[in-house]
């Protein structure tokens, strides 16, 4: 299908300023090729308006906002009618009334053939654990997440970290790899609080006016978005939550220790991570699971989905190397959402306490990363990679530990150093 196919209804209310390309957009592009529909999913604020407004693809269709409370009487009065309103459209905001997912459904059964890239969505929630939208969709959809700006996007570049690389060289090809092009060495501590929210990362200026939007941005969430998953009654519970998880992340989680440390039931506390995770305010990752020889830690590590926002919620305290480490997991994050069969993000950890920051599985290979924030590294700040390496061997594509230095060097077989300004 050509562009020309599906621009065919005009729109006087798409924005006319430029706006920063995403490493997402080509999996939207992609997407529309395949599927009725494409659900553009991710937090309140990290740019899916301005993404389906703004990506030339998308130039033609029709935009519409359940924001718009005529779009949204319309959507209960008569959503057959919405949703015929063009033939290409762009919903935005989609699960403030979830239903009108049923007329979608419709819309698309009709359609013999079927049209690919008929619909785009756009949804603050986790449409996919929304059962009405999830069940409707099925085999009709795909999803493409939208997270934070990551550092190259922030710049203009549209992209992610270069993990593509990792894969798409040999081990041996890395060292050049990874030092091809211009990179600009900055200071991540002054990075870390902007986050990846578009406003306060590219459009404010200073710490206190990144301190408002922030602040206002958290009462947003939890008064409105937090809503459109499960009602919350006693909202100052869950900011303390969001206290106490800005203040583990990069940590196994406990969430009996959790709740103890809160003053909330563990059910509770286990349910209102849920809608964190649901609302892409915080993720666990998993470890890697395949145990050969070690014992090995079954528990999931809790992190951020924005740095500039946990620190907020923490307190605003100096970035620490879990910040660092957190920076990592967001653009990696992004990458992995760029690919149609995404990566597993993976950490590794055995009860004797070795540990590796990240296990990155992709084409049937697995990479290790550790995360320093110091400014030099030694080979003993490998040990833990020597022993992943060693146990996994034969999957094992190689290692990298990420640090705060200037140089791309060999620390030992294996495993290349890189200053983290060179990948991210």
């Amino acid at each position: 299908m050509t562009n020309d196919d599906r621009n065919r209804s005009g729109n006087d209310a798409r924005l006319l300023e430029p706006a920063l390309p995403r490493a997402a957009g080509r999996r939207v592009e992609d997407a529309l090729d395949v599927s009725p529909v494409v659900v553009v999913m991710g937090a309140r604020q990290v740019g899916k308006s301005t993404l389906a407004q703004t990506l030339p693809v998308l130039g033609e269709y029709l935009y519409v906002t359940l924001d718009d409370l005529d779009a949204l009487d319309q959507a209960t009065a008569d959503p057959d009618a919405l949703v015929t309103r063009a033939p290409y459209l762009i919903l935005d905001e989609v699960q403030r009334h979830p239903d009108l997912v049923l007329a979608i459904k419709r819309a698309v059964d009709r359609d013999r053939p079927r049209r690919p890239g008929r619909f785009v969505l756009t949804g603050s929630a986790n449409l996919l654990l929304m059962n009405r939208v999830s069940e409707s969709l099925a085999g009709r959809a795909s999803y493409v997440s939208l997270w934070p700006f990551t550092r190259r996007e922030q710049m203009g570049r549209g992209q992610t970290g270069l993990w593509d690389r990792l894969f798409d060289f040999s081990r041996e090809g890395w060292y050049d790899e990874l030092r091809r092009g211009k990179a600009r060495r900055e200071d991540w501590r002054a990075w870390a609080p902007r986050g990846g929210y578009p406003t306060p990362a590219v459009e404010l200026d200073t710490e206190e006016q990144r301190a408002e939007w922030f602040e206002g941005y958290v009462r947003t969430y939890l008064e409105r978005d937090l809503q459109d998953l499960s009602s919350i009654d006693r909202l100052t519970d869950f900011r303390r939550l969001m206290r106490a998880a800005s203040l583990r992340i990069g940590n196994l989680l406990n969430q009996s220790e959790l709740a103890r440390d809160i003053g909330l039931p563990q059910p509770t506390v286990h349910r209102y991570l849920n809608l964190l995770d649901a609302s892409y305010q915080l993720l666990r990752i998993e470890p890697y699971s395949v145990n050969r020889t070690k014992r090995l830690i079954k528990s999931p590590k809790l992190y951020s989905t924005d740095v500039g926002l946990a620190l907020h919620m923490a307190g605003n305290p100096e970035p620490g190397g879990v910040h660092l480490e957190n920076l990592v997991f967001t653009d990696l994050l992004a990458w992995r959402d760029t690919h149609s069969t995404r990566p597993e993000i993976l950490y590794w950890r055995t009860a004797s306490g070795q540990e590796v920051d990240f296990v990155i599985e992709h084409q049937r290979q697995i990479v290790g990363i550790e995360v320093k924030a110091s400014k030099r590294v030694r080979p003993h700040d490998a040990r833990h990679l020597r022993a992943f390496r060693k146990e996994y061997s034969d999957l094992v594509r190689g290692c990298l530990v990420i640090y705060d230095g200037a140089e791309t060097f060999w620390l030992e077989e294996g495993t290349l150093a890189v200053p983290w300004w060179r990948i991210l």
